[in-house]
């Protein structure tokens, strides 16, 4: 069991996921998270008040199960398949985050920081949580699906709008590590 508690090399997990994306290509599904969102509200009865809602959430339910797998998934992973949940980050980076006030950097694997119900007593975090939530929200509707659905599904079917949905994360993301996160904190 011990092979289990490294992370897997690419050759591996790279495999893996195409596979899995030639499956769901044969069987002519597209994979991703953002869509459960959807096809939950829908079957919740969404589609009484918003017709974006009002369609047939059945055909999708095979991705609500890739979701719960996910979720169950990464319990297990985490609570019965790992032996230091904590990753291994550089002296380097701990130093910095600490200097920002995240003295749980490197010694634990979420900023408790953020991640605890004492988080909740901020109103800048509070309000960094909901405009963030909000944002990302947004943002994957806007761009027609999240990150796994453009990155894996999108680009595997070679989808010019993944394509440049995928760029526009990365930009994104190293804004916000770059220019908006030192101003956050």
């Amino acid at each position: 069991m011990s092979w289990i508690y490294e992370p897997w090399p690419w050759y591996v997990s790279g495999p893996l996921i195409a596979a899995t994306m030639a499956a769901l290509l044969f069987a002519g599904k597209n994979f991703g998270m953002s869509s459960n969102l959807r096809t939950v509200c829908a079957a919740l009865g969404a589609g009484k008040n918003c017709d974006f809602f009002c369609f047939d959430w059945r055909g999708q339910r095979w991705n609500l199960f890739v979701m719960a797998g996910a979720v169950i998934g990464s319990f297990i992973a985490m609570h019965f398949l790992s032996d230091n949940p904590v990753p291994d980050i550089s002296p380097e980076v701990i130093a910095g985050l600490k200097q920002k006030g995240f003295e749980s950097a490197g010694s634990s694997y979420l900023p408790t920081e953020l991640f605890s119900n004492g988080a909740f007593t901020s109103v800048k975090t509070i309000a960094l949580l909901l405009i963030g939530g909000f944002l990302v929200g947004f943002g994957a509707r806007y761009a027609g699906g999240c990150t796994s659905g453009h990155a894996i599904s999108g680009l595997s079917n070679l989808q010019l709008p993944s394509l440049i949905a995928v760029i526009g994360f990365f930009i994104g993301g190293l804004v916000m590590v770059h220019l908006l996160f030192p101003i956050l904190f």
